[in-house]
């Protein structure tokens, strides 16, 4: 707490003082292009991840970057969700997953019901993620297994995000747009989905990026 406290007192002198025109700005209301899921591991800073200001991201962070799908849960999943595109108009959603996920660990290998009751329960929000583990990749152990079920996981999740009626009907008007993508924590990299390949590849340049969402778009079509 004393480290926090003296980065409050850092953030008040020093950094407010030289953005103040920002903050009095963002004082009087948010546009944010971009919904960020993802998990609430303190490894993870969508800002830093992709160099974002104050006011460029709305973020949703919970234990393995679940959606619940729409109906299974009444709780602050789908209201930040409804009130991003409803509200706020955001045109892109992205799901980030991590390397070395404690809950996809959990997922795999669930802890002790009566230790941790809440955690199982909201994993079960991962179940179709447990069954395609369990179905396709049976053979995968150790950390390869890990790695899928983070992959798997973050396709998951979009397809529930696909569920909810606001998602469905943002992305039927071409006024949304989904992306999985896979932050591995010890090289920096972040791997993105490509559903022309079906597969998670580097992130594009940004040279590469009108090819790519051109490509992502077509495939999204068929």
């Amino acid at each position: 707490m004393q480290r926090l406290i003296e980065g409050l007192h850092q953030f008040q002198s020093q950094v407010f003082g030289s953005q103040r025109e920002l903050f009095e700005r963002l004082a009087k209301g948010q546009a944010p292009e971009t919904l960020f899921i993802t998990c609430a591991d303190s490894r993870i800073d969508p800002c830093l991840l992709t160099q974002s200001a104050p006011g460029d991201l709305f973020i949703l962070r919970n234990a393995g970057n679940l959606v619940p799908a729409y109906g299974a849960v009444r709780g602050g999943e789908a209201a930040t969700i409804e009130f991003a595109i409803a509200g706020l108009g955001v045109k892109d959603i992205i799901v980030c997953g991590h390397s070395h996920c404690g809950a996809m660990r959990g997922l795999l290998d669930p802890p002790p019901t009566n230790m941790f009751p809440a955690l199982n329960e909201w994993l079960s929000h991962a179940e179709t993620t447990r069954r395609i583990m369990q179905d396709k990749y049976a053979d995968r152990t150790g950390a390869d297994r890990l790695n899928v079920a983070i992959q798997e996981n973050v396709l998951a999740q979009l397809e529930n995000l696909r569920t909810h009626p606001v998602v469905a009907s943002a992305i039927a008007q071409d006024k949304l747009r989904l992306h999985g993508w896979v932050y591995k924590i010890e090289t920096g990299e972040v791997f993105v989905y490509d559903p022309a390949t079906r597969q998670f590849g580097l992130a594009p340049t940004p040279t590469d990026l009108i090819a790519w969402e051109r490509r992502e778009r077509v495939s999204v079509d068929v």
